[in-house]
């Protein structure tokens, strides 16, 4: 069942920028997996203003790839935080959380609902 439109697809990718880049200082890690947080904020937000959808704003990332890259990197997150027992539990808890919330997005979300040129 595909309930989330791009439009709030577009709100939740943004909401996962800010979630990515606050959440060291919030949940108080540091070092290699507060860079990863960074980094992953810096991504997402890059694929959030480049994809073709209402809130994107170049609008040259076709919508499919965007749901690829979720599609991936979801079951990433979850296997990272798995296979690193060194995070501490805030950083490895954080990273699961995340990846099932980017899972459950990719699920829910009516990619077919962009506007795509291709």
């Amino acid at each position: 069942m595909k309930i989330l439109n791009t439009s709030i697809h577009g709100i939740l990718d943004y909401a996962t920028v800010i979630a990515f880049a606050s959440a060291p200082s919030l949940l108080g890690f540091s070092g290699a997996p507060a860079m990863l947080a960074y980094l992953l904020a810096v991504v997402h937000l890059a694929m959030t203003v480049l994809t073709d959808m209402p809130l994107g704003l170049v609008k040259i990332i076709p919508m499919r790839l965007h749901a690829l890259v979720e599609m991936l990197v979801g079951p990433t997150l979850i296997a990272a935080a798995f296979l690193a027992p060194s995070l501490v539990l805030g950083a490895q808890v954080f990273f699961i959380a995340s990846g099932v919330a980017i899972c459950a997005v990719w699920l829910f979300s009516d990619y077919a609902s962009a506007t795509q040129s291709d």
